[in-house]
């Protein structure tokens, strides 16, 4: 469950819920879980007895990264300042 998620770890390596939930709302993400690869590995990491293991593993893949860097900027947006200019 939510709360069970929630009491895991320290307090600072926490997301709030409200930006959990924008997650659900990218259309960007959306995307990238309908490649059926992507989601394997995703299924097979959330099934796995060592799951620190798998996650190095998966981030030397090219798909999983992009899902990894999606995620991360709809929770942690960029700030403005570190942006160059178009």
């Amino acid at each position: 469950s939510v709360e069970d998620i929630l009491r895991e770890g320290e307090e600072q390596d926490r997301v709030p819920l409200q930006k959990l939930q924008l997650l659900g709302e990218s259309e960007e993400l959306r995307g990238l879980l309908l490649n059926p690869h992507l989601r394997q590995l995703l299924l097979t990491i959330d099934q796995a007895e060592d799951k620190s293991f798998l996650m190095k593993k998966y981030m030397q893949e090219p798909l999983f990264v992009e899902f990894a860097d999606c995620c991360l900027r709809i929770v942690e947006p960029p700030e403005k300042e570190n942006i160059l200019p178009k």
